[in-house]
Parts: C-alpha cells; structure tokens; sequence
C-alpha cells in the first residue's frame, strides 16, 4: 500500500493524475447583489437604470428595503419615450414626473409571484395629502398590472428585495382611469359617467387635479337600480337629467377624505349640492336624502387627484 501511494503521488507531480477535494464546487452560486445593481448587470434593464439616475432614486433602492420593484425593460421605457415628441431619453422627463412614476414601480415588502392576488397594493408614489397611489393586480386569467402591464421574468431575488420584469412602464392611474381598469367591477358605472348624450362631461371633470373622492357603485349594484323600474333595460333607458343626478351624488369635490378620515354623523355635500351622511355606527355606511343606508365595500382606492371607495348600492339623492 506504501508503494501504491508513492506511484500516485509521483504520477501527480508528471500532471498524469491530479487529485481534487471532494469540498470544492466546481459551478459556485453567483453572489447576490441588491436591486440597482441587478438593475446594472441586466442589459434590457439600461434605461430603468438611467431613469433612476436622473430622478435621484438610486440611494432608495440601495437602501435595505425589503422593496418589491416592477422593472420596465428597454422596450416598454422607448414606448414611453415615442408617447412625447419632448421626449428622446429619460432625461428629458420632468424629474417630479419621472420620479411620481419610477416610485409607481415600488412597494414595501418582498412580494413573491406566487403571492399575488386580485388586490390593490399600495405604491411609494403619492397623491393628495401625500396619500399612497394604489397599483391594481389582477390575476384572473393571466397576470396584469395596472390595467395592462405583464410580467416578462419574476421573483428575481435580491438582497434587499424582489425584482419582476414588467412590459410597460406604468403611470400612476387617476380616479377615472382607476374605474377604467377595473372592468370587472366598474364597467358600468363608467359607461354610465361617459354616455353620449350626458351635458355634463364627468370623464374630463374626473381628470382635472382635483381632489375627488367619489363613491363609485359596482355593476351589481347599477344592475339593482336597473331592475328597480321596470322601463329599464339599460342605462340608456334612464332620462338624462335623472342619471346625470344620480352621478353628481356619487362625487365630492375638492377633497380627498380617506376611510381614517371620515366622522360618524359628518355631512358632506356632493357635486350635485345634496349632502349625504357617513354612518359609521354598524360599519361603514352612507345615509342618503332618500332615505337609503349603503354598505362601503371597499375603501381607499388612491388614485393621483383622488380616492374612491366602493358601494354595494347607486346612491339616489
């Protein structure tokens, strides 16, 4: 055995055998790095890197996090580009502007794909009285963001968060476009705010900067109102006048009142000059001129010239 030995050890030396600890790993994991620099290592991930250079957020997201970021690549941020004839680079883009919609991308917490429901999760993009702007996930039949945007890559780990790879570069949705996209609950209450003949154009008013807090009805509660008189069928069925008072009972203006804010009793005076009455005795509720109580389903839906919270019931002044 002694010899055996010595003949291994000289063939080693001839470099005929070589020996190899069974402890080294001949493919090593590569290190983590954090989100920038994740950002910085991808190639279609360049211009998200530049725009966070020109909006000074690059300190944020190297920072310990944990963040979630939905990253734009190349392609979505040149759409966004080609969108303006002001704009050839990020650059270009109002800083306050680039910087409203790069935080559009960010949440709090370390949010995995397999982790995303239909919800409304708060951005670090603000609104009103510094209120987060809320991104819409919807997983139903396929993913989407914000209305329209799609994963490419998820759940890219960092060492301060996660990274999912987006198709578009989203901006933070205002109270119309927040209706908009979600058709599955307020398809109708949009066809109804944008009806040809209406003298009143609610789709303009809704996108001025506002503030807005509207009290928006879902489908089945406009489907309730329609089945409440026997001549309609349809919206179209309602007279003008009729559901242009029914909309302007839905809107306060020049305010932006969150769940937190509102007060047991408090009168607040609608668009159309009627009051309504919150009613926070058996949760949230809303008392009309006509006598109605109307659950408040969802509450806190911000937008960046507004809030909307959901009712079960079309509010008649």
């Amino acid at each position: 055995m002694k010899n055996l030995n010595f003949i291994l050890l000289g063939l080693a030396f001839m470099g005929i055998f070589t020996f190899t600890s069974c402890e080294e790993d001949p493919d090593p994991e590569p290190e983590m790095v954090n989100i920038v620099e994740t950002a910085q290592g991808a190639d279609n991930l360049s211009m998200l890197v530049d725009a966070l250079v020109a909006a000074d957020l690059v300190d944020v997201l190297n920072g310990d996090g944990p963040f979630t970021v939905f990253a734009p690549t190349n392609t979505a941020f040149q759409t966004l580009l080609d969108s303006n004839p002001d704009w050839n680079t990020v650059e270009d883009i109002d800083k306050a502007t680039l910087t409203s919609v790069l935080l559009f991308h960010v949440l709090g917490g370390s949010i995995k794909a397999a982790d995303l429901t239909d919800s409304y999760v708060t951005t670090n993009s603000v609104g009103p009285n510094d209120e987060p702007v809320v991104l819409q996930i919807d997983v139903t039949g396929g993913v989407k963001f914000n209305g329209t945007a799609e994963p490419v890559t998820t759940d890219v780990e960092t060492t301060n968060g996660v990274v999912h790879i987006i198709d578009e570069v989203m901006l933070p949705p205002n109270v119309v476009t927040l209706a908009i996209n979600n058709p599955s609950n307020f398809s109708i209450l949009v066809a109804a705010l944008t009806r040809a003949d209406l003298n009143t154009m609610y789709a303009t008013i809704l996108q001025n900067p506002g503030p807005f807090t509207v009290f928006a009805p879902t489908d089945q509660a406009f489907i309730d109102l329609l089945d409440s008189n026997p001549d309609w069928s349809t919206l179209d069925d309602i007279p003008v006048a009729t559901l242009e008072a029914v909309l302007n009972y839905h809107v306060i203006q020049n305010a932006n009142v969150q769940a937190d804010q509102l007060t047991d009793g408090a009168a607040v005076t609608t668009l159309g000059g009627s009051d309504l009455t919150i009613d926070l005795s058996d949760g949230a509720k809303l008392s009309t001129t006509s006598g109605q109580s109307v659950d408040i389903i969802l509450t806190d839906v911000q937008g960046t010239n507004g809030v909307i919270h959901a009712i079960d019931t079309v509010l008649l002044p």
